[in-house]
Formats: C-alpha cells, sequence, structure tokens
C-alpha cells in the first residue's frame, strides 16, 4: 500500500519507514524539513517519496500534501514545545485531511492512558501529563468525530534500547517500549484487521509481535 507517514523525522518514524519498507508497502514520509529523512539502508529510491508537511498549514493545504496514500500513520510529536498546535489539533487537522483525500485509514501513535483520565493522579504519569491530555483530545476526536477506520496505539515509556520483537498488550504489558518495537508493531497493525477501531496498549513482554496483534 502507499502509507504517509506524519512526523518521518522522529524517532519511532525512522524505524517505522524502514520497516513498512521492509513489508512492501511505499511510503510517502512528511516532515518540517524533509531533507532530514534518508533512505534506509538496502531500500529502493522508489520505495520512499519526501514531502514538507508543515502541521500548522490548513486542512485544505494538508490534503494536498498527502498525495494518492491510502494509510495515514501519525507518529509527530513536539516533545511538549507545542502541544496544542502540532500533538492535539495539529492531529486533528490531518484527520480531517485524510478523509478529505479519501485514506480510510489512521493509525494513531498515541500515550498510555490517553483515554483514561481516572489514571492520571499516578506519579508515573506526570512526566507526560501534558502529552496526554493533548492526546487525550486528539484521540476522542479520532474516535467520535471521524469516519476514519482507526488504531490507536497507547506506548508506554519509550526506551533508547535495541527491540526484543516481543510486546504485551493490555493490563500485562510492561511499563517501557524499546523504539524498535514500537515501530515495527505499529507497521505490523496492518496486517490484522481485528485492530480496527481499537485502543491498544502495548509495552515490553513476552509474546511475538504478531501473535500480540492477533489476540488485540
Amino acid at each position: 500500500m502507499k502509507v504517509f507517514v506524519a512526523g518521518a523525522t522522529g524517532r519511532v518514524a525512522s524505524e517505522l519507514i524502514k520497516d513498512l519498507i521492509e513489508a512492501g508497502h511505499e511510503v510517502i514520509a512528511g516532515a518540517r524539513n524533509p531533507e532530514r529523512i534518508s533512505l534506509p539502508e538496502g531500500a529502493e529510491a522508489e520505495q520512499l517519496r519526501t514531502v514538507h508537511l508543515d502541521l500548522h498549514d490548513s486542512k485544505e493545504k494538508l490534503s494536498q500534501t498527502l498525495q494518492d496514500a491510502q494509510v495515514m500513520y501519525f507518529v509527530a510529536g513536539s516533545r511538549g514545545k507545542d502541544l496544542l498546535q502540532t500533538d492535539a489539533f495539529g492531529a486533528v487537522k490531518l484527520m480531517q485531511a485524510a478523509e478529505e483525500a479519501g485514506a480510510p485509514r489512521f493509525v494513531m501513535l498515541s500515550s498510555l492512558y490517553s483515554l483514561d483520565p481516572s489514571k492520571w493522579d499516578d506519579e508515573r504519569m506526570k512526566p507526560l501529563l501534558n502529552y496526554t491530555i493533548a492526546k487525550f483530545f486528539a484521540d476522542n476526536y479520532l474516535i467520535t468525530n471521524t469516519t476514519l477506520d482507526y488504531t490507536i496505539l497507547q506506548a508506554s515509556n519509550l526506551t533508547e534500547e535495541a527491540g526484543t520483537g516481543e510486546i504485551a498488550i493490555g493490563e500485562e504489558s510492561g511499563a517501557t517500549n524499546a523504539i524498535p518495537d514500537v515501530a515495527a508493531t505499529l507497521a505490523k497493525i496492518l496486517d490484522h484487521p481485528n485492530t480496527l477501531h481499537k485502543v491498544i496498549r502495548m509495552g515490553s513482554g513476552p509474546l511475538p509481535i504478531d501473535a500480540a496483534l492477533a489476540h488485540a
């Protein structure tokens, strides 16, 4: 499929692009600085297109940027610097643009317990609380205000460790996620139709990614 990755210079996105290309997809990578996007080792040039993407733009301009993509990945993030315009409303505008462009599949990388404010008083949530609140509004919009075939992946704390290819989902999931495992899980979501219209909580765990997603 033709897959659009928003936030393509990020840590997760770089791994995701590599995984998507290895799976045979054609990737359109969008970022404010597209010159920083590099072709993964071993990939062919025609497997990756880079485009300028600014989430401050109007939904009409964003829709034109999406070109002929069939799937949208939102893995963009301001890392706390621009939560309202990027992490919250930027995501909403990209959803609207996806609907306008006829890209029905939308995969959102989100934060642990983004849709469960009862969990936000936990001390472990405080470092990412403002980000989680931004994702609360974006995730709710995706579920209740769009007709998109969504999957929301709620990841716990990201780490720079090497991936293991093994995860857990739901209450059994661990407190951390190796970035390569998050990217691989995002990519493999496309192989599992049962993930449509699902919110999936993930962390480190004992199951191969495909096996875990099969029971999402």
